[in-house]
């Protein structure tokens, strides 16, 4: 089972909630569907300057180090 994702609550809200079809439902991408289902889409991507700042805040341990997992 995937972790994060409530697939039967998912599946109960498209189908019976939202009326939607079998392969409407499997055709949408989670952020269609959470717009769909009402979710608070207040919050914007992160831009370069978000990016950025992050990079700085939590820079690569060693950067000429090349990590072969």
């Amino acid at each position: 089972m995937s972790a994060g994702f409530d697939w039967p609550a998912l599946m109960r809200a498209a189908l019976h909630g939202l009326g939607l079809a079998p392969d409407v439902f499997w055709s949408l991408t989670p952020a269609e569907l959470g717009l769909m289902l009402g979710n608070d889409t207040s919050c914007s991507p992160m831009l370069s300057d978000g990016l950025a700042a992050l990079m700085a805040a939590y820079p690569d341990k060693n950067k000429d180090h090349c990590d072969d997992r």
